[in-house]
């Protein structure tokens, strides 16, 4: 069954090899259980892997870009064979000088299809997979032609030195927030040139509101309200690596329990309408659903959500974002998915990849 995206965007390149969903709120809205099942959407694979932190029975990656699961494979294969300091070597964490060796290690644990989409990248894996996405090569092409004609390194640097809010507040509105800043942000972040460098213009197809207006207003939250020390993301953005902070699947603390759940993974390069068709009806616990619903018609939407919920158990969880898209629950289904309002509010402040302009959890009712 064909998804409604396929007909309107390419998907035959890395679009993230990063995600850029943050997992520390995703884990908590979805309360992942030893013993369940989960269907994620693939991405990268970052937050397929954090879900495996959490020891459920099984864990399907689906994904329609070969692309995506060739980084989600090769995520797996580098922590199967590699040392956790040489996996943030390969994936261009670390500063490398043997990523093609290291990559060498991992290649026999790539099915025949990942094994020759990265040998046909050497290129990728010599510079580090991390900045390779369609979106990584945007926000590259912003953090080292756009963001320096408004602001110098030392005040960049700044953002991160700053305890309180209160602190931050001030140093956004005396040095951050000039009418440049303003002015780049409308720029850069509006739908004509994100749609060309950054998302396929199809993504924005149901998008009403304005893209740049929106980051603006959404990052203010991410430099004051929110910790920039304590954000990968936000500093991934602004200098082009991890310097306080790593992404959920990075930090040493989870690395052994991943890599020890790793068999309870498996992959498929098909559509989520495909994907729900082969799983017996009842039987999954969770979905992170990251913001597939962004890109559909409203009666899509309704449409898959009715096939979520035939394959979920009864109280399983959906976790998924908003970007421009108000997508929630219909009124025509409040017998069979409750909203957790309340989790999806105070999650979504928390939210490190501050973009969005919602997150949202809801509950499979029991019939």
């Amino acid at each position: 069954m064909s998804s409604e995206i396929q007909a309107r965007a390419d998907f035959s390149a890395i679009r993230y090899a990063q995600c850029w969903e943050d997992a520390d709120i995703l884990l908590e809205a979805l309360n992942v259980q030893p013993g369940q099942i989960c269907v994620s959407i693939a991405s990268a694979g970052d937050n397929v892997l954090a879900i495996l932190s959490r020891g459920p029975a099984r864990v399907i990656a689906v994904d329609l870009n070969p692309a995506q699961i060739a980084c989600l494979e090769l995520r797996v294969a580098a922590c199967r064979t590699l040392s956790y300091a040489e996996v943030l070597e390969v994936m261009g964490i670390a500063p490398s000088t043997r990523r093609a060796a290291l990559y060498r290690r991992c290649r026999g644990h790539l099915t025949e299809a990942a094994r020759c989409f990265w040998d046909a990248r050497t290129q990728i894996i010599d510079s580090g997979v991390s900045g390779a996405g369609r979106f990584e090569r945007y926000l590259t092409v912003f953090r080292k032609h756009v963001l320096p004609l408004i602001h110098p390194r030392r005040r960049i640097d700044m953002l991160f030195e700053f305890a309180s809010p209160a602190q931050r507040q001030a140093f956004y509105e005396s040095e951050w927030d000039t009418w440049a800043w303003r002015a780049m942000c409308r720029a850069f972040f509006s739908r004509f040139v994100m749609g060309r460098l950054g998302r396929d213009p199809g993504f924005f197809r149901y998008a009403k509101r304005s893209v740049a207006t929106h980051i603006l207003e959404r990052s203010r939250h991410a430099l004051v309200t929110l910790n920039p020390r304590e954000n990968p993301y936000l500093q991934w953005i602004l200098t082009g690596h991890f310097t306080n902070a790593l992404p959920y699947w990075l930090r040493p603390d989870n690395f052994a329990t991943i890599c020890a759940h790793l068999d309870r993974l498996e992959w498929r390069c098909e559509t989520l309408e495909d994907c729900l068709e082969s799983l017996e009806p009842g039987t999954v616990h969770c979905y992170n659903l990251s913001d597939i619903f962004e890109y559909m018609s409203a009666e899509n939407y309704r449409g898959l959500l009715d096939k979520l919920i035939h394959a979920a158990a009864d109280g399983c969880r959906l976790a998924y974002w908003n970007l421009l898209v108000p997508r929630r629950r219909p009124t025509t289904m409040a017998s069979r998915l409750r909203p957790l309002d309340g989790l999806s509010t105070r999650l979504y402040a928390r939210d490190k990849a501050f973009f969005y302009s919602d997150f949202v959890v809801e509950e499979v009712i029991s019939c």
